[in-house]
């Protein structure tokens, strides 16, 4: 009967999330087939309504509101209800990373945010890739940071869909199979994806915050009184009998100390940024205040963290002995074992939702760079952009769910580098945007010897190395490179761009308008 009760709730919000998707783009109209989709440097085109901006970035037309629960749905995933409670019940203290990186990821947004969506606005640009392209003038260095992203963020669609299905199987009291789930979790993201693209995502993350803000609120109240008569009983016996889950390195951790902390904190906060479903959210306001406001609000949502990671703390005494993988199902175990069938259901649609945004949002960016950067610049293929992004967007998830099914662990070995990985874009982005002299080649030369060092770094067992985490000292090396080649190295035929020239960062438009096709994003600045 629990089964039952648990299934129908599940079953009842996944029709919803795709009816949402589908009204999200009700009346939008169609792209006109036959011409090409907004080519980059062509005074911003592809923003007719049902054209490839549409689909991928929501025609830029997207307010606080929307932006606000779009970047929190892609932040605020899986790893949230499983990893995060899960980190807590193993190491304890190392887990507060995750909302350090993140608020600080925020505050640096606030300058990052409105000076990629100003420049990707002015050139019609829609996506990472497109912004890298344009801004080196070399169209293979946008497909090979397609490919280079497509790597760092497979793994992640693949965990969203693990994650999705250990939740489902849970709450559903093992009515509905790991396989099944699997299946579930794909085919409805798709779905709705495809059809609807970055605004279905925001629709649907609305409905997903609303549970999410239920649901862990109510757990943060109820565990605590229901499993140790309240907060000060619950936090005592941490104190006093775990106390080594409070302070660094943390209960076995395997050396997660300060200065690892700290390292990671950085590096990911200055990688969270550049991720390509972050730059997705930051393309997608209607204008660059939407996105201050935003870095302002998201903070407050990071309170939310800290419930997971006490209630990973509390499974220790309720329900000890959890280990491997199984400890990352420590929240849900109090869930199931102490709820009624419909409020498991219900806070298991809330994480099977967060799952679900994320997961979203990352196969319309794979579905983006490929459609735009690689399929999109063989000419005969351009004026189709959006048609190859949706068909790579099934592909992408489907190549997820069958390695999910096949070879689980490919893709969470490849997700050992993704953080890691995705910080060396760093350099190639931020710094060329606001150092014109930075060169193709030293971009590159730095690109492609930071990420060598963090591969066998992190794939020979060195991560954190001297204790620091393995995507800052790629990252150093990424920089020194870039630095050295750009100063030793040839400068690009053609350029006489004078040295010391900016970007400026505010993020508006000169006079209040878009600036006309092939003028300056902004006033230069002399530095």
């Amino acid at each position: 009967m629990n089964a039952t009760i648990a299934t129908a709730v599940f079953a009842a919000f996944m029709v919803l999330t795709v009816v949402l998707g589908l009204l999200a783009v009700r009346g939008r109209g169609a792209a006109t087939e036959g011409q090409p989709e907004g080519l980059p440097g062509k005074g911003g085109g592809g923003r007719r309504a049902g054209g490839l901006a549409e689909w991928s970035v929501g025609g830029r037309s997207l307010g606080t509101v929307f932006i606000w629960v779009l970047m929190a749905g892609e932040s605020y995933t899986s790893f949230s209800y499983l990893g995060a409670a899960g980190w807590g019940y193993n190491f304890g203290a190392p887990v507060l990373y995750v909302p350090a990186y993140m608020s600080c990821g925020y505050a640096i947004g606030y300058v990052v945010g409105p000076m990629l969506w100003a420049y990707a606005r002015r050139h019609g640009l829609v996506g990472i890739t497109d912004i890298v392209a344009h801004r080196y003038r070399r169209p293979w260095l946008g497909a090979a940071v397609a490919v280079l992203a497509t790597v760092c963020l497979l793994p992640y669609i693949q965990l969203q869909i693990t994650g999705m299905g250990v939740v489902v199987s849970t709450i559903s009291y093992g009515a509905i199979s790991l396989n099944w789930a699997y299946f579930i979790g794909f085919a409805v993201t798709t779905g709705f994806v495809v059809v609807s693209g970055l605004r279905g995502s925001a629709w649907v993350s609305v409905l997903k915050d609303l549970l999410v803000i239920v649901t862990l609120g109510f757990l943060a109240i109820y565990v605590p009184l229901h499993y140790f008569g309240g907060y000060g009983p619950l936090l005592h016996r941490i104190v006093a009998e775990k106390p080594q889950w409070l302070t660094f390195p943390g209960h076995r951790s395997g050396g997660l100390g300060q200065v690892w902390f700290i390292t990671t904190t950085f590096v990911n906060s200055l990688t969270v940024v550049v991720f390509p479903t972050t730059v997705v959210g930051y393309l997608g306001a209607r204008n660059a205040d939407a996105l201050r406001r935003n870095a302002i609000y998201l903070p407050f949502y990071n309170v939310l963290l800290f419930v997971p990671m006490l209630l990973g703390l509390a499974a220790l005494f309720v329900v000890p002995g959890l280990t491997g993988a199984d400890s990352n199902l420590a929240l849900f175990k109090l869930v199931v074992d102490s709820l009624p069938a419909w409020a498991v259901g219900v806070i298991g649609v809330a994480a099977a939702l967060s799952s679900i945004v994320p997961m979203a949002v990352f196969m319309l960016v794979i579905g983006t760079m490929w459609g735009r950067s690689v399929l999109g610049a063989i000419p005969r293929l351009a004026s189709r952009q959006k048609l190859w992004s949706q068909l790579v967007v099934v592909a992408a998830g489907g190549l997820a769910l069958l390695l999910t099914y096949t070879a689980p662990t490919t893709l969470v070995r490849l997700s050992l580098i993704s953080y890691e990985g995705m910080a060396q874009l760093v350099p190639i982005l931020l710094l060329g945007l606001v150092w014109r002299r930075l060169t193709v080649y030293a971009a590159v030369s730095g690109l492609a010897a930071g990420f060598a060092l963090v591969c066998v770094l992190v794939f020979g067992g060195h991560d954190p190395v001297w204790g620091m985490n393995a995507g800052i000292v790629g990252l150093a090396l990424n920089v020194a490179v870039a630095l050295a080649v750009t100063w030793l190295g040839p400068r690009e035929a053609g350029d006489d761009r004078p040295d010391g020239e900016v970007l400026a960062l505010d993020g508006e438009f000169p006079r209040g308008g878009v600036p006309a096709p092939g003028g300056p994003l902004s006033t230069p600045v002399k530095r």
